[in-house]
């Protein structure tokens, strides 16, 4: 199992990105959340075995949908949290 947190910057704010993030993970059996922050940019947790996060962050590079334009995703490695789902929180 691996964690990362990961910044997405671009246009991903009011173009369904969340949501579609959040069908992403829940496609691929990943638990974490997805939220909107006040600059702009889109935070994510994830976390799920190696092969499967990977491909996560490889279409979220991409873009999640045809509405958003991903310019930049920073990527870090973060700490294992305890929790079963993939949720979408409020912003801020």
């Amino acid at each position: 199992m691996i964690n990362y947190h990961l910044i997405v910057s671009g246009q991903v704010q009011g173009v369904g990105f969340r949501w579609s993030t959040y069908q992403l993970a829940k496609e691929l059996g990943l638990v974490g959340f997805v939220k909107n922050q006040i600059d702009g940019t889109v935070y994510i947790i994830v976390q799920g075995p190696h092969e499967i996060v990977r491909k996560f962050i490889k279409q979220v590079q991409t873009g999640v949908n045809q509405y958003a334009h991903v310019t930049n995703v920073q990527i870090k490695p973060g700490n294992l949290i305890d929790t079963q789902t993939f949720s979408i929180k409020e912003s801020w």
